[in-house]
């Protein structure tokens, strides 16, 4: 009987050391080897990680003009599982958050630990707010500091600057394109409440700072933009077109100076924006661009020596048949020199030229001043346009080509093309960005020019450029684009609007003239550009009688803000015609 009874208590002790071996192993195992995965637990219930936005970099202009900022707002976020009376906030929130109370209810069911209320709350909104939670002793409501972006110009440069999202992510234009710069480097810190809703200093020093967005200074200069915005609108009004474009761009270095299009919509109501307003027609419209064209067909002659500029060619007094289809002059023109097609914008002429080049070489003139590939602009969604190889040309395309017609292409690929004359015959790359600096105006990158390739010779450019002085006089097709005391090289366009549906539309055109200033030594290039413009006379739709005058206008307050000195008078006397259009146009 003894020896049973050392037995049972040594068993008892036994299991007494294996139950106390166990607890111990269990305590052992949750404390140190399921630390980590149960302490992750426990602060997924009670502890969040609240990100810090970083300030989104500023857009300036060439002058450091303000064109895109930021200002405070706050972000109002519900804990559902700190509510402490749904019945007295609902009402409270709706008054101040102007949200229905239905849609509050809802919002605040379950026991969601982050919802978001409301976003881009006014700072003053905010602090009454929180000002009558903290009156009525109501938990569960917290604020988180943020920012709404804010456009200055409102409609002006839409197109250009772009906007962004709820998530502060660029959409469109330089917000879109510079998003890498713009953003910055969002921070973090993670946040616990205790059961009455406020904040434990626990885990406060586990945070990241945010970097803030580095600037973006653009090469847009905002006085040349506020006259070519002024003077878009004023031909809206005139001549009620369905779209209009125009660009101002520096021939030397790519700059673009200004660029506007029409349709446009304001940036800080985009939400209210129709698509076709939302468009940068500069570089996503696809047009034929007429006889701005023909500066390629009467450079590609004279470059490759098949012609010198006082050449005469034959253009047959107004009608061709070639490839058994007519081409037509809109006058009867016998000898011109290469100089006078380009003056009087001969068709035949223009055609003939081409042919002296031969179909391959001259696609390749095309081809080398840019068309039929993107420019390479720092903006989303631009085009390539369309430029078919010689194989897919019909038997008369040698002679419609020349004259803008069978080819696709933008307003910024035609207004980098007049550039090529106006630099010396260098292509170069247009560049909407200048600088990235940092907020204490370190510089972060630079974009310097880009000369792409040398299309065509020097002495080739200046005897285009010494023709297209003659566009711009009374022996020319736009007389009422020039300036008095500069002289100016340019070219008009005037072409049958394209049918979508196939073919051309009747007695719709899209007009434009292209030029610059002065023509020895440029300091701009300026596109004109009207899409279906309404004139009083159909005899007055052509690119010299709308698009030129604008020009005209717009190059003669340009050079007056640029401080260009005039140095001669161009021109004789307007005819009467000319006079009335061009006051009529002055608005």
């Amino acid at each position: 009987m003894k020896w049973n009874s050392r037995i049972r208590c040594a068993l008892v002790c036994l299991a007494f050391t294996a139950l106390f071996s166990a607890f111990s192993f269990r305590l052992v195992y949750l404390q140190m080897i399921k630390h980590d995965e149960y302490a992750g637990l426990a602060a997924e219930k009670h502890v969040y990680k609240q990100a810090i936005y970083a300030e989104r970099g500023a857009i300036l202009d060439a002058n450091n003009e303000v064109l895109a900022h930021n200002t405070p707002v706050e972000t109002v976020v519900a804990d559902a599982t700190h509510l402490n009376n749904r019945e007295a906030l609902i009402p409270l929130l709706r008054d101040a958050l102007e949200i229905p109370a239905g849609e509050l209810a809802e919002k605040l069911e379950g026991d969601r630990r982050y919802i978001v209320l409301k976003r881009e709350v006014p700072v003053a909104v905010a602090t009454a707010l929180r000002e009558k939670l903290r009156a009525q002793n109501l938990r569960g409501i917290y604020f988180e500091r943020d920012s709404t972006r804010i456009y200055p110009n409102g409609t002006m440069l839409c197109h250009v600057i772009g906007f962004t999202d709820f998530d502060h992510r660029g959409i469109q234009g330089v917000e879109s394109s510079m998003e890498e710069y713009l953003h910055g480097q969002d921070g973090y810190r993670f946040i616990e409440h205790n059961r009455a809703g406020q904040e434990m200093v626990l885990y406060r020093g586990q945070e990241r700072t945010p970097r803030n967005g580095y600037q973006v200074h653009l090469t847009i200069d905002l006085n040349l933009q506020n006259i070519v915005e002024n003077e878009i609108d004023a031909a809206m009004r005139e001549y009620t077109p369905q779209k209009a474009t125009i660009i101002l761009m520096r021939p030397q270095t790519g700059e673009i100076l200004a660029m506007a299009n029409r349709p446009a919509f304001d940036l800080n109501e985009r939400s209210e924006a129709k698509p076709e307003q939302m468009k940068n027609r500069a570089i996503i419209d696809m047009m034929e661009p007429g006889s701005t064209f023909k500066i390629v067909a009467a450079a590609a002659a004279l470059n490759e020596h098949k012609v010198r500029p006082d050449t005469t060619i034959f253009c047959e007094n107004g009608i061709w048949n070639f490839g058994g289809r007519p081409l037509h002059d809109h006058k009867a023109y016998g000898e011109l020199s290469v100089q006078d097609i380009l003056v009087k914008s001969s068709n035949i002429g223009a055609a003939k030229l081409a042919i002296s080049v031969g179909e391959q070489k001259f696609y390749e003139y095309i081809r080398r001043f840019g068309f039929g590939e993107r420019t390479g602009i720092e903006l989303p969604g631009e085009i390539s346009g369309v430029i078919r190889p010689p194989q897919s040309w019909s038997k008369i395309s040698i002679t419609r080509i020349p004259m803008g017609h069978e080819v696709g292409v933008t307003p910024l690929q035609m207004t980098v093309a007049m550039a090529t004359i106006a630099n010396g015959g260098k292509l170069v790359t247009p560049r909407i960005v200048k600088s990235i600096t940092s907020e204490d105006g370190k510089t972060v990158s630079t974009f310097s020019p880009v000369v792409l390739r040398q299309v065509i010779s020097p002495e080739t450019a200046r005897q285009i450029g010494n023709a297209l002085r003659g566009v711009v006089s009374d022996r020319g097709t736009a007389a009422a684009a020039a300036v008095p005391g500069f002289t100016i090289s340019g070219k008009t366009g005037t072409a049958q609007k394209v049918n979508p549906r196939g073919g051309y539309e009747q007695g719709k055109y899209v007009v434009s003239f292209i030029g610059y200033l002065p023509s020895d030594y440029p300091e701009f290039v300026g596109l004109v550009v009207l899409d279906d413009a309404h004139t009083t006379k159909p005899e007055l739709n052509y690119g010299g009688l709308v698009a030129g005058p604008i020009f005209s206008h717009i190059a003669e307050k340009a050079a007056r803000y640029l401080d260009l000195q005039p140095h001669e008078e161009l021109g004789k006397t307007p005819s009467a015609g000319q006079v009335a259009l061009t006051n009529a146009s002055h608005r």
